[in-house]
């Protein structure tokens, strides 16, 4: 029991790792020549291979917002979700803390400013309204613990596809609004290593993601209810 238990969480931490390190150095190195559509298909890329990966160890949330969307719907067990959180938010600033030693030792990149750091209001990339982002942070949170909540109750050898898939188009939208989060662990881990500011916001995306995790919840409850009364 406890040799699967630590699988999960290794699991949970190698994945988170991959997702931001992967992805958020493709936006410092790689951002000004790929654009969004690439920083976008870097994550859901990413996110796509860890699922279809460790799905089948840990289920592969690699996101608190999953994780507690998951236990909310009761598919997951409660006792496990500060386990799991805790995983993804040491991958996240393993992930974090490799990029930022590569972008400290690079001479061409300016880092004061922070690293692919994401950001409401005034350090919105096109500065809207701190309200603008924490919606945009809700819905597309939302949208995407529904994807994963019924991709793997309906569709379990398709989820990772679908999943990766709507992460990437969630992305194309909302990256020019807060640097695309959707993910706590993802603010997280870069946040850590620039402070200030970045450290501050993070209760705003967690408030939007916590609210997107509970109404995915409700509503995969009321599908399921209405699914097994019609049969």
């Amino acid at each position: 029991m406890c040799g699967h238990s630590c699988q999960k969480y290794m699991a949970e931490t190698i994945g988170t790792f991959l997702l931001v390190f992967l992805g958020c150095t493709s936006a410092v190195f790689s951002g000004g020549n790929i654009g969004w559509l690439g920083v976008s298909l870097s994550f859901g890329l990413t996110l796509m291979a860890c699922a279809f990966i460790f799905g089948g160890i840990s289920g592969c949330h690699l996101n608190p917002a999953v994780t507690l969307g998951l236990a909310l719907a009761r598919r997951f067990p409660g006792k496990d979700i500060l386990a799991y959180v805790l995983c993804q938010l040491a991958g996240a600033a393993l992930g974090g803390g490799l990029l930022y030693l590569l972008a400290q030792n690079c001479s061409h990149l300016d880092i004061s400013d922070g690293l692919a750091l994401t950001g409401m209001g005034q350090h919105s990339p096109t500065h809207c309204p701190l309200w603008v982002g924490f919606l945009a942070e809700t819905v597309g949170t939302f949208v995407l613990v529904l994807v994963v909540l019924l991709a793997t109750q309906y569709a379990a050898s398709l989820a990772p596809i679908a999943i990766g898939s709507i992460l990437t188009v969630l992305l194309l939208g909302i990256i020019p609004i807060t640097n695309g989060s959707l993910n706590i662990a993802r603010s997280f881990g870069v946040a850590l290593y620039h402070g200030g500011w970045a450290l501050s916001q993070l209760p705003y995306f967690l408030g939007a993601q916590a609210l997107a995790a509970l109404l995915a919840a409700l509503v995969t409850r009321l599908t399921c209810c209405c699914c097994k009364k019609e049969s």
